[in-house]
C-alpha cells in the first residue's frame, strides 16, 4: 500500500473542539493563549503543531470529498446516495429540509462548517501574529509557515463563501476582547470584500510559499495553490449569480447594503481570466496521462488500450504533438483519483489533503467503499449515478450520445466492444474512456484483485430485482441503487472489501485540469479585450475571446479523455459561438469532474440550478428481474431521489445559535430567522 503524506501528519496531538467565531468572545481561553503564546512561538515543535491544529480545520465538515456526511454539496443532479449514516435522507436534502432550525446531525451539516472554519481562521491569525524566526525557526521556514498560515486562512474564508455566500471578515489582527457585545458583532461583508480579502491572502501566501515540494511534504499549499484558490475566487465573482444579479437584491446586511453586485461588470471575467493564466504561465502543471499498453496484466485490471476511432488530426501525433496515440485514456483519467499515484508523482494536483481523513470511513476513501458492491466486493453499494449524468458522456468519437439512435440489446461475448463483457446493455457500449473510469452500469466489470477468493475477483454485478446489488424485497435495506447506474470513480481496480486489501487515495481538491477549463470559459465571455496586471506585477496581460487561446487550454482534456476537441467532431465550430461554447464548456465540467465537489456550485454560479435542479431524476426500472431484463434499461422517474428548487438552495443558511450570538448577522435569502 502506498503511503500518501498527509497534511495532517502532526496534529494528532494538538486538536480542538469546534468553536464559532463567537468563541473569539471566549475570554477565559484568550487568557489562556495569552499565558502560553511566547512559549510556542518559541518552539519549533509546537509552532508547527499550531498550525497543525489550523490545518485540521479543513477536514470533517470542511473535506470536499468523502462521505456523503461531510460532504452534501457533491451530491447534485448527478449522483444519488442511499445511506442513512448521511445523518439526513437524499429527498430530504433534496428538498431544503436542512434549515437553521435544526438541532442534531441535520444541524450539524450547517452549524459545523460554519464553526470550523472560524475556529480555523483563529488559529491562522494567531499563527500569523505570533510566529517569528528563531532559535529553532529559520528565516527561511518562518517565511514558508507564513505563507502556509495565509493560505489556510484564506481558503477556509473561500469555502465558506462558496457555501453560505458573503461572510463576516474578521479582523486580522483579532478582537478587542474588551470592547462591548455590541462591538463585537460583525455584520457580512459584501460578495465582491469577501473575493477580494481571499485574494490578498493568497497573494500574501503566493510570495512567500514554495514552488515546489518535496514528498514528505507534497500535500502542504505552493504557490500554485495559492494562485488556484485566488482564480477560483474571480471565477465565482464573475459568474451570473453574483454579477449584476437582481435577483439577489433582498440579499442585504443589517443595514440594508445589498451584499451581491447589482450591476454587470465583464472586468471581473477578464481578473478571473487573467488569474488562471498566472497558474498556467508558472509553467509548472500538466495534464497527466499514462502511456498507451500493449498487453494487458490481466482482462480486467489493466488491459491493453484498446484503439481510439480513427481521427486524422489526432490519431498520428503523440500526446505532446497534440494527439493520443501514446496514451492509455481510462488509466490516464481514473489513475488520477483511485490511488495508483503518489501526491508527488501527479503533475496535475495543484492543491491536495492528501488522505484527506482521521478515520477511513470519513474521508475520500470512503467514496470507494460507498461505491462497491457488497455480495462480491465488500462495499456498501450505495452511492449511484443519475440518468442525466449517464446520458451526458459522450461516444468514443466524441459526438454526443442520443438515446433515441442509440444501439439496443445485449453484448454476446467477452471483448465484444472495449471494455465490456458479456450480457452488457449496448448503449453503455462506444462510450468515451471517462465513462468506464466512472460509471458502473449493469453488468460492469468489479476487477478486486486483492481479494483472496477467486470469485471474489474480475467479476460482474448486475442491478436487475432480486439479484445480490440490486434491490431487493425488504423495502429497508438501503444498499441498493435507486438509479440501477453505480459509480466506480474512486475505486481502484486492485480494491476489495472482501478479504481483500482497499487502497489510499489522495483528495484532489484543485486540479490543473480545472484552472484550464477556468481560462477558457472567462475568456469566452469577454467582448472586448483588456488590460490586467500579473500577479507579481511582473507583465501585463492583453485578455480577450482568444479562440486560439481557449482551444488550447481545452484540448489536452478532450485528449486525455480519448476525445477530439469541439471544432473537430464534423458538427460545427462551436467556439465561433459564445452561447455554443458555454454549453460546451459545461457539459465538459460535468464530466470532467463528477464526484469532485464542483457540479453542485457551478449550477449555482451559472444560476442554472432552478432548471437542472428541478428536472425530474431519471434512472434503469429496478423493480424489473433479470428475466424480463430489456425493460430494466427503459428510463423511469426514480420516486425515491427526486428533488426540487426554491431560491434559498443558492446559499446555506446560518445556523439559529449563530444569528443570535451576533446580533448584526444576517440570514441568507428564503431561509427563516430565529426571530
Amino acid at each position: 500500500m502506498k503511503n500518501k503524506y498527509i497534511i495532517i501528519c502532526i496534529l494528532i496531538c494538538f486538536m480542538s473542539g469546534f468553536q464559532s467565531c463567537s468563541d473569539y468572545l471566549n475570554v477565559d481561553r484568550y487568557f489562556s493563549d495569552r499565558q502560553n503564546l511566547e512559549r510556542i512561538f518559541n518552539s519549533r515543535d509546537y509552532t508547527e503543531q499550531w498550525l497543525a491544529n489550523a490545518y485540521y480545520q479543513l477536514l470533517s465538515f470542511n473535506l470536499e470529498i468523502g462521505h456523503v456526511r461531510f460532504t452534501l454539496t457533491n451530491y447534485s443532479d448527478d449522483m444519488i446516495f442511499t445511506e442513512t449514516g448521511a445523518g439526513i435522507r437524499y429527498s430530504a436534502y433534496k428538498f431544503g429540509e436542512y434549515g437553521p432550525q435544526y438541532t442534531g446531525n441535520a444541524g450539524d451539516l450547517i452549524s459545523r462548517p460554519w464553526d470550523q472554519s472560524y475556529e480555523g481562521i483563529r488559529q491562522a491569525s494567531i499563527f500569523l501574529v505570533n510566529v517569528h524566526p528563531g532559535d529553532e525557526i529559520t528565516e527561511e521556514m518562518y517565511r514558508d509557515l507564513k505563507g502556509q498560515a495565509y493560505f489556510i486562512r484564506g481558503y477556509l474564508y473561500w469555502l465558506l463563501l462558496r457555501k453560505y455566500g458573503p461572510v463576516p471578515i474578521l479582523p486580522d489582527e483579532g478582537l478587542d476582547y474588551e470592547a462591548s457585545y455590541e462591538e463585537l458583532a460583525r455584520p457580512r461583508n459584501t460578495y465582491d470584500e469577501c473575493v477580494e480579502y481571499i485574494s490578498e491572502q493568497m497573494l500574501l501566501a503566493a510570495e512567500l510559499l514554495e514552488s515546489n515540494r518535496d514528498a514528505r511534504s507534497a500535500s502542504r499549499p505552493t504557490k500554485g495553490s495559492a494562485l488556484a484558490v485566488r482564480a477560483k475566487a474571480y471565477l465565482y465573482a464573475a459568474s451570473p449569480l453574483m454579477n449584476g444579479n437582481t435577483e439577489m437584491a433582498d440579499f442585504t446586511d443589517d443595514k440594508g447594503r445589498k451584499l451581491i453586485s447589482q450591476e454587470y461588470d465583464e472586468t471581473k471575467w477578464a481578473k478571473a481570466a487573467a488569474a488562471a493564466l498566472d497558474v498556467i504561465k508558472l509553467g509548472k502543471y500538466k495534464i497527466y496521462t499514462v502511456p498507451k499498453r500493449q498487453t494487458g496484466s490481466s482482462w480486467g485490471a489493466y488491459p491493453a488500450t484498446p484503439e481510439i476511432p480513427y481521427h486524422p488530426i489526432y490519431s498520428n501525433k503523440t500526446f505532446k504533438e497534440g494527439g493520443w496515440n501514446d496514451i492509455d485514456p481510462l488509466d490516464s483519467y481514473r489513475a488520477l483519483f483511485n490511488g495508483d499515484l503518489y501526491v508527488a508523482e501527479n503533475p496535475e494536483l495543484i492543491f491536495t489533503r492528501g488522505d484527506n481523513q482521521l478515520n477511513d470511513e470519513y474521508g475520500i476513501q470512503s467514496m470507494s467503499r460507498h461505491q462497491m458492491p457488497v455480495a462480491r466486493g465488500g462495499g456498501w453499494n450505495c452511492h449511484g449515478i443519475t440518468g442525466k449524468q449517464c446520458d451526458a458522456y459522450a461516444m468514443n468519437d466524441g459526438k454526443p450520445f442520443d438515446r433515441t439512435n442509440s444501439l439496443k440489446g445485449f453484448t454476446t461475448e467477452d471483448g465484444q466492444y472495449p471494455y465490456l463483457r458479456s450480457n452488457v446493455w449496448l448503449e453503455y457500449a462506444n462510450r468515451e474512456p471517462r465513462f468506464y473510469a466512472s460509471v458502473a452500469f449493469s453488468g460492469a466489470l468489479w476487477s478486486c484483485t486483492s481479494a483472496n477468493a477467486a470469485e471474489n475477483r474480475n467479476f460482474q454485478t448486475f442491478y436487475y430485482y432480486g439479484e445480490d446489488d440490486g434491490r431487493k424485497i425488504v423495502s429497508t435495506d438501503d444498499r441498493w441503487i435507486p438509479t440501477g447506474i453505480g459509480m466506480m470513480k474512486f475505486v481502484n481496480p486492485k480494491e476489495s472489501y472482501k478479504e481483500g486489501q482497499p487502497y489510499p487515495k489522495v483528495d484532489p481538491a484543485i486540479r490543473y485540469a480545472d484552472i484550464l477549463l477556468m481560462y477558457a470559459e472567462a475568456l469566452n465571455e469577454l467582448t472586448t479585450s483588456h488590460q490586467v496586471a500579473a500577479w507579481n506585477k511582473s507583465e501585463t496581460y492583453t485578455v480577450s475571446r482568444d479562440v486560439a487561446a481557449m482551444k488550447a487550454a481545452v484540448l489536452p482534456i478532450r485528449l486525455r479523455g480519448g476525445v477530439p476537441n469541439y471544432d473537430d467532431l464534423s458538427m460545427g465550430n462551436p467556439y465561433n459561438s459564445p452561447e455554443e461554447l458555454r454549453k460546451w464548456l459545461k457539459r465538459e465540467r460535468q464530466i470532467e469532474f463528477l464526484g469532485e465537489n464542483q457540479r453542485y456550485y457551478d449550477l449555482r454560479r451559472w444560476k442554472d440550478a432552478p432548471q437542472e435542479e428541478n428536472q425530474m431524476i431519471y434512472g434503469c426500472n429496478t423493480t424489473v428481474p433479470v428475466q424480463a431484463r430489456e425493460a430494466f434499461y427503459e428510463q423511469v422517474v426514480v420516486p425515491s431521489v427526486q428533488t426540487s428548487w426554491s431560491v434559498k438552495k443558492y446559499f446555506w443558511p446560518v445556523a439559529y445559535n449563530e444569528l443570535k450570538r451576533n446580533a448584526r448577522l444576517t440570514q441568507a435569502p428564503g431561509w427563516p430567522s430565529f426571530d
